[in-house]
């Protein structure tokens, strides 16, 4: 029977699958289903002893340990609402999202427990170490007996977790899920690839981000599965002997990793000679060179992946192709935090280039606002939608129509047989000097097929479009090497090399006039999105 609540999951997962591992570090420590199901029940008692009870707030600021998903069981089984907050914001960030959320407990790793002021840890019930589950600090009560908390088996209309955002355009918004939100994802991922307690998951993205969350941490757990975690950061240094040792069959990503791959490992090595440039641009031959390539990086990945989920953010077009010509078991999809997240999807042996697949299992959609081209705002229903934005009433409305369809402020077509291709979004569309649609993600797209950019932006200044450009550093130091000028005018002549490339690839709205250089590329979110609020003009 499918759980409604985090504790019916609960119950079911330890009871059912009691003697398999079910978290482990990759060079550390393992704990069984049984095991977990212990420490949750003593960890509640540690959060309920200092003072938390159901209905409060219990946040959770750590990399991913075995103990995250301790964290996050205790709370949610106990009607206590979980709100994680992703690694990469800054102390200063998480003491306001502590306030703003009303946070009265904090699970914490050590290292990151010293980036946050001390008046806010002060403000604290507990704070509770995701290294060990010690205690790290304690609110001192003057010697008075602290009431215990009361721990409540939760409805599925309960609040769940409540998710900040880590806004390209504006400030966090913590988004509110429920336990049904959340556990209605089960029905959309059975169909989209079904797993059992003999698979075995490689996780390194951030747990706090609700893709890994449900995906990597929610679903394997109600399967029985494996989830191995890095000790460290996912360099390919740490990868690839983290892969020989675990030899997964389920990895999940976001684009960025497989983008790396393929400039450095694929394209890098094939187009290092004039001549492997020359037969690459044939398709036949790119076609041969992918499928060798595929090979071995599916041999890289121990051989046994049978699953590469890919989302978060949208494909760079070459990646997307390579991995679709490569033969690995490629699956991408698409989804918002506010929708738990998933909406759309293709699984492997499914995958289009250019497209996120198809409406999954309970989605309803429609395209607005149309231009002549078909493209328009997507909006979705969903039984995995937000109740709202926790204390911000403007952006509820905002984001949700009277009549209950979720704005997702993507920009799409939908292709008669229902795959989805996201062109870019509402907010950074740019309205031309005749009144044409623009959308930069479009420029961007093909600007970062250069072979020696990295990252850009586009954007209107009085009348004219201009990117900024971040370029590989050392593929341009031997650029501006080849070229043997002065910097400035080196840096001149590849900025026209690309805006060629780029004009002779787009529509002649979409043609750039200027380039401008930024070696130190673009300030970035903690989900590694670029805040292009920054860069307006």
């Amino acid at each position: 029977m499918k759980p409604k609540t985090f504790k019916e999951l609960f119950d079911n997962s330890v009871a059912g699958f009691a003697g398999n591992t079910a978290y482990s570090m990759i060079n550390g420590d393992s704990l069984t289903y049984r095991q977990f199901g212990d420490l949750v029940a003593q960890t509640r008692e540690r959060l309920l002893n200092a003072g938390v009870t159901a209905g409060d707030k219990v946040a959770i600021f750590s990399r991913s340990t075995i103990y995250w998903p301790v964290a996050y069981f205790t709370c949610v089984t106990s009607g206590i609402i979980v709100v994680p907050i992703l690694p990469d914001f800054t102390g200063e960030e998480v003491a306001k999202l502590l306030k703003h959320s009303e946070t009265k407990a904090l699970f914490v790793s050590e290292q990151l427990c010293k980036s946050i002021p001390q008046d806010a840890i002060d403000e604290l019930d507990i704070c509770i170490s995701t290294t060990n589950l010690n205690a790290l600090h304690e609110k001192k009560q003057d010697g008075q007996l602290i009431p215990k908390g009361e721990a409540v088996v939760p409805d599925e209309d309960d609040l769940a977790v409540i998710i900040y955002t880590s806004g390209t355009t504006s400030s966090p918004k913590g988004v509110m899920l429920t336990h049904k939100a959340l556990l209605s994802q089960l029905d959309m991922y059975v169909p989209f690839f079904s797993i059992d307690e003999k698979d075995v998951f490689l996780s390194i993205l951030p747990l706090s981000h609700t893709y890994e969350c449900s995906i990597g941490m929610i679903y394997p757990f109600s399967c029985g599965c494996h989830v191995v975690y890095l000790d460290r950061m996912p360099t390919p240094a740490a990868l690839i002997p983290a892969f020989n040792k675990i030899r997964p069959t389920v990895f999940i990503c976001v684009p960025l990793v497989f983008d790396k791959i393929y400039r450095a490992k694929v394209r890098g090595t094939i187009t290092a000679t004039k001549l492997g440039a020359a037969a690459y641009k044939l398709a036949p031959i790119r076609k041969i060179y992918h499928k060798i390539a595929g090979k071995k990086l599916a041999e890289t990945f121990g051989g046994r992946l049978r699953f590469i989920g890919i989302g978060g953010a949208k494909l760079n077009s070459e990646t997307d192709r390579f991995l679709n010509e490569g033969g690995l078991p490629i699956a991408i999809g698409y989804g918002l935090t506010e929708t738990a997240p998933l909406l759309f999807g293709a699984t492997v042996g499914q995958t289009r280039v250019g497209t996120t697949g198809t409406p999954c299992k309970g989605i309803q959609y429609r395209i607005v606002n149309k231009d002549e081209n078909g493209q328009g705002e997507l909006e979705v229903k969903t039984p995995s939608i937000m109740l709202g934005y926790y204390k911000n009433p403007e952006a509820t409305k905002d984001a949700i129509t009277a009549d209950g369809w979720f704005r997702t402020k993507d920009i799409c077509t939908v292709a008669k047989d229902g795959h989805l291709s996201i062109t870019g979004r509402v907010n950074n569309m740019i309205v031309g000097p005749s009144g044409e649609n623009i959308y930069p993600e479009e420029i961007e797209n093909v600007i970062n097929t250069h072979r020696l950019v990295s990252e850009s932006i586009v954007l209107m200044d009085k009348g004219h479009l201009v990117a900024l450009v971040s370029y590989d550093k050392d593929k341009l130091d031997k650029a501006l090497k080849a070229i043997g000028k002065d910097m400035e005018e080196a840096i001149q002549e590849i900025h026209n090399e690309v805006r060629e490339y780029v004009n002779s690839k787009v529509n002649k709205f979409s043609r750039i006039s200027s380039i401008e250089y930024h070696p130190d590329g673009f300030e970035k979110t903690p989900s590694q999105k670029i805040k292009r609020f920054l860069y307006a003009r």
